[in-house]
């Protein structure tokens, strides 16, 4: 079974359905629109640590995420050195993951130079699709997409790091530019954006 309904009669899927931090996350956050810079950076990163980990130890890690990376402004980011670097290695409370540091210190500095061009929200929104998946089943919800794909290419050609075809997916999912919500959950065509049906809305 993909979803269980909760003690509240709502449905949702098996990965939102128990632990109450993951549930509440599913409910007001994940797959509503992100469109301004300083949100999708933020995501953009966190997903970046996400990868080879569990979402919900990101969850549990977002709030020191957010103290150690200055509330992901991307201009305090971009002027990160080497200090910064040592005191995020040394920082028990996030990942330390030396590679991903580096990654989202160069993102941040992407993300700053995108703004003599079209900025990074209309950078990555400019690749929704005109329809969004209508997954039945949590093994019917696709892993990458062929915009995921182009994102990731575009975002590699404009300097960005860690933004591979899955990592892309996955912000697209949680940014609400795809609906990857289960056919029947509670949520499904909740954003604004998509309709139930997976058409726009």
């Amino acid at each position: 079974m993909s979803l269980l309904a909760g003690d509240d009669g709502l449905a949702r899927p098996a990965w939102a359905a128990t632990d109450p931090l993951m549930r509440d996350y599913y409910d007001r956050e994940w797959g509503m629109p992100v469109r301004d810079e300083t949100g999708l950076f933020e995501r953009l990163s966190l997903e970046a640590f996400q990868s080879g980990l569990s979402w919900s130890t990101i969850l549990r890690k977002r709030p020191a995420f957010r103290e150690a990376f200055l509330g992901f402004e991307a201009d305090a980011v971009a002027r990160f050195d080497e200090d910064d670097t040592a005191r995020l290695m040394a920082d028990a409370r996030i990942v330390r993951n030396r590679r991903k540091i580096a990654a989202t210190i160069q993102n941040a500095r992407a993300t700053v130079a995108l703004r003599e061009a079209e900025g990074l929200a209309a950078l990555i929104w400019s690749f929704q699709p005109q329809a969004t998946p209508r997954p039945a089943t949590f093994a019917e919800v696709p892993t990458q997409s062929a915009e995921s794909i182009a994102l990731s290419k575009e975002l590699k050609r404009r300097g960005f790091a860690h933004v591979g075809p899955t990592t892309m997916h996955a912000l697209m999912e949680a940014v609400g530019i795809i609906d990857t919500h289960l056919v029947g959950s509670h949520r499904r065509g909740s954003s604004g954006i998509w309709a139930a049906d997976g058409s726009r809305a």
